[in-house]
C-alpha cells in the first residue's frame, strides 16, 4: 500500500442535475477516479463543492499529498480564500493534477497566470493520445498511444505557459491536435494537466486513463528536497 495520500475534488454539480451523467457516474466523477486510484494502492479521500470549505479545510489539505481537481460549471462558486489556500499548499510541495475542463478553474489560472483558453467541440469523436515523452514517469507502462472512442474535442492554441515537460499530444477525428498532458514545477510543487474527462463519457473507467492518473499521482507527490525559505539576508557560506 502506497503512503501517498490523495484527495479527489469534484464540483459534483453535473451528477445532481443531469441524468446522463448520473448514468455514467452513479458514484460521481470523483467516485470513479477514486476507485481507480484505490485499486492502484493509494489512500484516497474525496471532496465536493457543496461541503463546508468545499471539503478543503486547512486540516484536510495538510493530510493531502496530491490534490486532483475536476471542475466545469461552477468555477465561479469556488471561494477565493480556498483557492489561495490550495495555491499556497502547492507552492509548499503538494502535488496538483487538474483534469479536463479544470483548465478554466480559478486554481489552474492562478497557478498558470494565463487564460486557459482553447477551442472545443462536443460531438463525441475519437481521441488518440500519443506519448511524446516516453522517458517520463507518467508514461510508465503505456504503449506509444491509446485511444478514447468518444470524447469532447479540445484544440490548440491552448492558453498556458510552455510546459516544463510535455507527455501527451492528442489528435481528434475532426483534425485538431492538443497538448493534453502537461507538467510544470511551481516552487516546491508539481502540477500536471490531463485533458480527457468529459462528464457524459466513461473516460475515468478506461484502463489507460487510470494508469495515467496513478502514474501522475506518483510523479506529483512531494519530495524530500531542500525547503524554500524567504529571508531578507543570509549569512555567507564563505569567510568574506
Amino acid at each position: 500500500m502506497s503512503s501517498i495520500r490523495v484527495m479527489v475534488w469534484n464540483e459534483g454539480q453535473h451528477e445532481k442535475k443531469h441524468e446522463a451523467v448520473q448514468k455514467v457516474y452513479p458514484q460521481g466523477i470523483h467516485g470513479a477516479i477514486a476507485e481507480g486510484l484505490q485499486e492502484a494502492g493509494y489512500a484516497v479521500q474525496t471532496a465536493t463543492l457543496d461541503q463546508p470549505e468545499h471539503g478543503l479545510s486547512e486540516a484536510a489539505l495538510e493530510q493531502t499529498d496530491v490534490l486532483i481537481w475536476w471542475a466545469h460549471i461552477a468555477h465561479d462558486q469556488v471561494d477565493d480564500a480556498i483557492v489561495e489556500r490550495v495555491h499556497k499548499r502547492v507552492l509548499g510541495g503538494m502535488g496538483l493534477i487538474v483534469l479536463h475542463s479544470g483548465h478554466f478553474s480559478k486554481i489552474f489560472k492562478r497557478i498558470m497566470g494565463t487564460s486557459g483558453n482553447l477551442k472545443w467541440r462536443e460531438i463525441g469523436e475519437k481521441e488518440r493520445l500519443w506519448v511524446v515523452n516516453a522517458a517520463h514517469p507518467i508514461a510508465d507502462g503505456l504503449d506509444d498511444h491509446f485511444e478514447l472512442q468518444h470524447e469532447e474535442m479540445y484544440g490548440e492554441p491552448f492558453g498556458i505557459p510552455e510546459p516544463d515537460s510535455l507527455v501527451f499530444v492528442s489528435w481528434f477525428a475532426g483534425g485538431e491536435v492538443f497538448r493534453s498532458g502537461c507538467c510544470w514545477y511551481r516552487d516546491q510543487g508539481k502540477v500536471f494537466y490531463f485533458r480527457p474527462g468529459h462528464e457524459t463519457y466513461p473516460t475515468y473507467y478506461d484502463p489507460n486513463v487510470r494508469k495515467v492518473l496513478a502514474n501522475a499521482v506518483r510523479w506529483a507527490a512531494p519530495t524530500n528536497g531542500p525547503k524554500i525559505t524567504v529571508a531578507n539576508r543570509r549569512e555567507p557560506l564563505e569567510t568574506l
